[in-house]
């Protein structure tokens, strides 16, 4: 069981990217205890690449991984299968040996036939980011988890693009109807990103005065009531999680959090540090 590194998923601090800079964003988080950092939903023009190298060298940040889009979303955007030497370039201008497509469009997920098609042009991509010692992960959310022909599509995805590895984030694995701790071992040799965020059934009590007061609807809050939370501050087995991730051969523990809900996500990181060193991980730090 090798050790791994925990990191920061820069789309929790995507804001202080754009309002402070890459340079400074990273400093930031370094100042917290944090030298590893999974580049999403930030700038990746030559010039804020440039700041990410410079603060990564400045604060020994090592980048576990960079992102992309399989198709473009729109005319003119950078994806995979329309300009893959920039990501290449990237790759190796910040070290990493990794991207990740962080989700498939909703549409490759309307039938078996579709799906394959998501899965083809993958595994075309993997096949030639190998060739530059670089490897491919496709990251779940919860609708992963939906059934097809009596299958999951995430296992799907895992048969037909045998070459993709899978970024498991245990709080959309909870939240499809999942155990990650019996997931995990499933991926074992594929699974050198482990997402880490928990999971936490927001305090209803305080709905129910809301809702009376007329500020929200009962039943949506019910059916909604479901948050991101720090690392140890909701109702994942963290500790049981990691220690499956490490047997799996996870490399890289990435700390995200979608929504701090008017916390400082700095803080949120810090908060999800400290929980991670109480349940003996600060040598992962």
């Amino acid at each position: 069981m090798g050790q791994a590194k925990i990191c920061v998923q820069a789309m929790t601090i995507k804001k202080a990217f754009e309002e402070l800079g890459p340079y400074e964003a990273l400093k930031k988080m370094a100042e917290i205890g944090y030298h590893g950092v999974e580049l999403s939903q930030v700038d990746m023009g030559a010039e804020s690449v440039a700041e990410m190298k410079r603060a990564c060298e400045e604060f020994d940040i090592e980048v576990a991984a960079i992102s992309g889009a399989l198709d473009p979303r729109k005319e003119g955007d950078d994806a995979l299968t329309v300009n893959l030497e920039k990501f290449i370039q990237d790759c190796k201008a910040l070290g990493t040996r990794y991207i990740r497509i962080g989700m498939m469009p909703v549409t490759y997920m309307a039938s078996v036939d579709t799906l394959k098609d998501f899965c083809r042009k993958a595994e075309e991509v993997a096949a030639k980011l190998k060739e530059e010692g670089i490897s491919l992960y496709y990251h779940n959310h919860h609708v992963e988890f939906q059934k097809i022909n009596g299958r999951y599509v995430i296992d799907m995805v895992k048969e037909w693009a045998p070459n993709v590895g899978v970024e498991l984030d245990v709080h959309w694995v909870q939240r499809g109807g999942e155990d990650p701790v019996r997931v995990i071992p499933k991926l074992a040799g594929s699974l050198d990103l482990l997402h880490l965020k928990d999971y936490k059934i927001y305090p209803f009590g305080e709905a129910v005065q809301k809702a009376e007061n007329g500020e929200v609807p009962m039943m949506e809050y019910f059916g909604g009531c479901v948050h991101f939370a720090e690392v140890g501050e909701g109702n994942l087995d963290m500790k049981a999680i990691i220690e499956a991730g490490l047997k799996a051969g996870s490399k890289y523990l990435i700390v995200e959090q979608d929504d701090t809900y008017g916390r400082d996500p700095y803080e949120s990181l810090r908060i999800s540090a400290e929980n991670l060193k109480k349940l003996g991980y600060e040598d992962c730090f």
